[in-house]
Formats: C-alpha cells, structure tokens, sequence
C-alpha cells in the first residue's frame, strides 16, 4: 500500500514563514474549490505550507508520498480480506473525498500514470470521484481539496505532467526562501544561534549555485535544519556539515572534495 499520513481537524498549525502572498492565493483557492499545484526544487518548504494550511483553514489532511508503485487503486481503494469475508476499504482520497478534507499528492509525476486519468473529474467543476469497483460515484463533500506538487527541476522526458493535467490547477511556484526568511526558520527549527546559522545559509545559497553543474539538486532548508540541529546537539560544526550537507548531495569523490572547499571559504 502506499505511504500516507493523516493530520486532525483542528491540529496546532506547523510553524511556516510566508514567502510572499502564497497562504492568501492558497486560501482564495480553498474557498473556490479550486485544487492547487505547487512547483518547486525539493525541501524547499512545499509539503510544511500544506500542513499549516490545512491547520489553518481546520481541515483534516491527507498526505500521499506519491512512488513508482502507486497505483490509482492505492489511493481510491480496494476490497480486501477481513475475519474471512471481503469487506471494502477506502483509500485516502476517496476518505478526503467522503471527509471534506484536503488530499495532499507530494511529488504527483512519481506516480502510474492511472492515478491522473482518476484525478480528472475531481479537478474540474464535477469534482466527482468514480470507484469502478463500487460502483459508486461519489460527489466531493464541500471542504474537499485537491493539492499535488512536484519538482520540475528534477523531471525527465518519462516523468511529467501532461499540459491537459497541469491546467486543471491553480499553479504556485516555490524556491529556497531567501537568506533573511531562512535565518529565522533555520533558528526556529534546530535552537542554533543567529550568527552561525547566517553561515550555514551562506553556504547553502553557494551550494545551490552548483545545481545543475556538480550537482542534481542544491542543498534544501531541511538539510540546513538538520545541520545546525547536529550542533546545536553538540556535534562539532565541520562533522556536521559533513554528514547533513554535504554527503547527502553526492556519492562523487571529487565533487564532495569541492564542496568542502566551499565549507573551508565560508567557515575557515
């Protein structure tokens, strides 16, 4: 089955640091009834605005890390085998569907290409689910939302979304938050004083410059986090950056050499 999580109505909203004027676009959506796409590099703060968001309107959430294997059955349902008789289960669309909740699809081109052809008529005015097993056609309770995002910098010709997909949905776009939106958050999030994550930013702005020479991806906000929870825990700064800045962006020997140059002209 896929892998998914849900949070409360009602839940105390994740810590999340606007950018510009994403939260009032994300809510004019919501009240329209209009599903959302969000685009942008990964660990740039895409699946935490969901969450805020949805904590913020009082809605429940699903959120589906969308893969290879997922299938348009992992999300709408399946009959499965219980106490010796088959019994219906529905996935965690159709429960947001059923619900009035927001179904978040994190990274949605991962996913067959079945699981869009499903997503059709809850993205336009139907906002209807068809479960072909059931027979059932399910009209979306008022409160459903539909929001997917992805990374197109990280696409290749076999993994897109198709135009007819993407202009179902309102579109944001997402980046790394600048340096004066990432000090705060980096500090909120890991306790680390202000000065030294400064550098740490720095550094993950430098590292970002390479994408797409030395590197697939730049370095996200959430590997800046972790780095300076390493040392607020203790961990000494250059073994910190080490393991959480720069062994998780490459396996290159040479290209890890020349990220620890960069470490050495910002920390010394």
């Amino acid at each position: 089955m896929n892998a998914h999580n849900t949070m409360k109505e009602g839940a105390e909203a994740p810590f999340y640091l606007p950018q510009g004027d994403e939260c009032a676009i994300f809510e004019a959506a919501a009240a329209a009834d209009l599903p959302v796409l969000l685009k942008g590099p990964t660990g740039c703060g895409k699946t935490r605005f969901v969450a805020h968001m949805a904590a913020r309107l009082g809605r429940p959430l699903y959120t589906v890390a969308c893969h290879d294997d997922l299938s348009a059955a992992d999300l709408i349902g399946r009959y499965l085998l219980k106490g010796g008789e088959t019994v219906w289960v529905d996935g965690p669309l159709t429960r947001a569907v059923r619900e009035g909740a927001i179904c978040y699809l994190d990274e949605v081109v991962e996913a067959r290409k079945d699981v869009t052809v499903v997503l059709h008529p809850l993205t336009d005015d139907r906002r209807i689910l068809p479960i072909d097993r059931t027979g059932e056609e399910l009209e979306a309770t008022p409160g459903f939302m539909l929001v997917a995002s992805y990374n197109p910098g990280y696409q290749n010709i076999l993994k897109t979304l198709k135009p007819s997909t993407r202009q179902r949905f309102v579109a944001m776009e997402f980046d790394f938050p600048r340096p004066e939106h990432e000090v705060p958050v980096v500090v909120r999030e890991s306790g680390l004083s202000e000065d030294l994550v400064r550098n740490l930013v720095r550094l993950a702005n430098k590292l970002r410059g390479l994408k797409g020479q030395d590197l697939e991806e730049g370095v996200s906000t959430r590997l800046v986090v972790y780095a300076a929870t390493l040392i607020k825990n203790g961990m000494k700064l250059e073994r910190a950056i080490e393991t959480a800045m720069i062994e998780p962006l490459s396996d290159d020997a040479d290209v890890k050499r020349g990220l620890r140059d960069l470490v050495t002209a910002i920390f010394g």
